[in-house]
């Protein structure tokens, strides 16, 4: 009987790691997750219940010395990188992980892209990406086969982070063309993705394609409710007011979220093509489905 190679998640606290956590566990493959010391609250309380599937816990950060980092990876031969945070994470950090899964004798790396088409935008148009373009140059001589998976927009981000939909007032806000097709993804089949064992490169995976028009009669679908679709400005306006939220504040999260708008809404990141056919046994579920779900929506 084959034993499962092991797969190593940095971020595994994270809403997409301890998706993919789960999802390794579902199929019976062990799983090491990376921790940082102190993990309290939720998040210890959710590890605790992925321990009880067989998740192996190690202490550590992906900034740790390399040779530390090494040997918590220890004999996994994917590592999977769901980090978020700044540039000391996503470029440091994952350049490092990098390197101490080459000195372990891993074999697979999936970066934290996860995201947009990264590769059809330019220096400045989005500075979370611009960090991860900057660690894939970065780790470009690497031995490791790099996976990077892109899902467009998360259906949970549409709906929370972004400030897209205001379930109190009863909105849904775009800017520029409503009829623009979006690239959006659930969480969950984004991770069933990332587990692909015989993934190489980069791959484009989108659970629907909508415009900003059809979101909008989507949620009014799935809640039975009458939401009003309002237009905030074109994306030549978007731009500005990135550009003016930018000069206004000291921290880029900020504004981040309008940058991820204006990179779908121009159609500047938009997939040229899908892969999903490379993917039969995944049913994508739609956001329709998906709403009923969240939290807030009536």
């Amino acid at each position: 009987m084959t034993t499962a190679s092991k797969t190593f998640v940095a971020g595994a606290t994270g809403l997409l790691g301890s998706q993919i956590v789960s999802a390794l566990l579902d199929k019976g493959a062990p799983v090491r997750a990376l921790v940082r010391p102190g993990t309290e609250g939720d998040k210890k309380a959710a590890l605790a219940a992925l321990e009880a599937r067989g998740l192996e816990l190690v202490e550590g950060d992906v900034t740790d010395p390399v040779e530390k980092l090494a040997a918590a990876i220890g004999d996994a031969t994917t590592v999977i990188s769901a980090v978020q945070g700044g540039p000391e994470l996503i470029v440091d950090g994952q350049v490092n992980l990098v390197r101490a899964a080459e000195r372990a004798g891993a074999r697979r790396f999936v970066p934290s892209d996860f995201a947009v088409d990264i590769t059809r935008l330019e220096d400045g148009d989005n500075f979370m990406i611009d960090w991860r373009r900057q660690a894939a140059a970065a780790y470009d001589d690497t031995s490791l086969d790099v996976i990077s998976v892109l899902n467009g927009a998360f259906y949970e981000v549409m709906i929370g982070f972004m400030g897209i939909v205001d379930w109190e007032a009863g909105t849904v806000s775009h800017w520029g063309d409503a009829d623009q097709p979006l690239d959006i993804t659930s969480v969950a089949d984004t991770a069933a993705v990332a587990l692909d064992p015989r993934a190489k490169g980069t791959h484009r995976f989108a659970g629907e394609v909508l415009s900003m028009r059809q979101f909008h009669q989507t949620l009014e679908r799935a809640t039975g409710r009458s939401l009003a679709l309002k237009n905030l400005g074109t994306a030549d306006e978007l731009r500005a007011e990135i550009t003016r939220q930018a000069a206004a504040t000291q921290n880029p999260f900020d504004y981040v979220g309008l940058q991820y708008q204006w990179c779908m809404v121009t159609g500047k990141a938009k997939f040229d093509t899908l892969d999903n056919t490379k993917y039969p046994q995944i049913k994508p579920g739609s956001l329709e489905d998906f709403v009923p779900g969240t939290a807030s929506n009536a």
